[in-house]
């Protein structure tokens, strides 16, 4: 057999316009249907996007959870690494785990393109799904989180994105899929710019105006950026693939950042997540977590669009 090559739109650019919506199959519902509906939708809101509005960016990308491929009959063996995310516990933050059987995450320069997929999706799924969150993220001027820095940038460029955001011979049933982890992070913005910036610079490990990392000697040990960035023993850099957006309601004080990742392989998003919050060494945590509080924390795996095309047959 030919094996499912076929990613959905996980390498593309960041956009100026994301909705990312979490979603939830209500017990005792005929969910199957909708959820091969659904499965059809994906690729015919890509390319009706692509003629209708050019040059937009506008992409669709669902992930599936771990409950949810096993209760709708998907494929098994299951794809190696996914399983439900188990919380990360360290001495003062937590990495929380929280439900969600689909997710999607809608990219376009127009908040209109954004809707319009919204929309289509929730028509399919809201007899039968409950939607557990909705946030529409922006993007703040030059690529910047609500805090003033940079976002996203270690990302990889180029092929990089295929070779760190795809699954590939590791798990060659599920090759051309990735391992989607999100986690919904709130700001406290008034203690945050309370600090000095040279302060929120040591937080960070970076420069603020310029984005210029820190010399290594400079650097605190529980910078973020020295906890958050990986290499495997030999000294390569283990990367992912962010797509990380601001979002926030400045009348009600809600200023946040979804963090989202796309990997070929759950490990090294989950090592950095014990990095950050357990510490190296231990209880050495990412100082970023005195400021920025993880709210959800849920594991997907995104199909292939051959994969997706299958289960809409049913």
């Amino acid at each position: 057999m030919e094996p499912r090559t076929t990613p959905q739109n996980i390498t593309d650019s960041p956009n100026s316009n994301t909705l990312f919506s979490v979603w939830k199959f209500r017990e005792g519902a005929d969910y199957k249907p909708a959820f091969e509906t659904v499965c059809g939708l994906i690729g015919n809101l890509n390319r009706s996007m692509a003629i209708r509005v050019v040059n937009s960016g506008a992409s669709c990308v669902m992930g599936i959870g771990h409950d949810a491929w096993l209760k709708l009959g998907l494929p098994t063996p299951l794809p190696k690494e996914l399983t439900t995310f188990k919380p990360i516990a360290g001495r003062k933050h937590v990495a929380v785990s929280t439900p969600g059987d689909l997710h999607f995450h809608l990219r376009a320069s127009s908040t209109a393109v954004c809707f319009d997929m919204a929309k289509a999706l929730s028509n399919a799924l809201s007899p039968v799904a409950e939607c557990l969150e909705e946030i529409h993220g922006f993007r703040y001027w030059d690529g910047r989180s609500v805090i003033g820095f940079v976002d996203g940038t270690e990302n990889p460029v180029g092929d990089e994105r295929s070779q760190f955001g795809l699954v590939g011979d590791e798990d060659p049933a599920y090759r051309g899929g990735s391992y989607l982890f999100v986690q919904k992070y709130l700001h406290n913005l008034t203690a945050w710019e309370a600090l000095p910036v040279e302060a929120q610079e040591k937080i960070i490990g970076r420069y603020k105006q310029s984005d210029v990392e820190m010399p290594d000697d400079v650097k605190p040990s529980n910078a973020h950026s020295a906890l958050a960035n990986l290499t495997d023993d030999d000294g390569n850099d283990l990367k992912i693939v962010r797509d990380n957006m601001p979002f926030g309601h400045p009348q009600k004080g809600e200023f946040g950042t979804y963090f989202i990742a796309y990997a070929n392989t759950f490990s090294t998003t989950r090592k950095m997540l014990e990095r950050m919050f357990l510490g190296v060494p231990e209880g050495n945590y990412d100082r970023l977590l005195d400021f920025s509080t993880a709210h959800t924390g849920t594991l997907f795996f995104v199909p292939t669009m051959e994969m997706l095309d299958g289960f809409s047959e049913g």
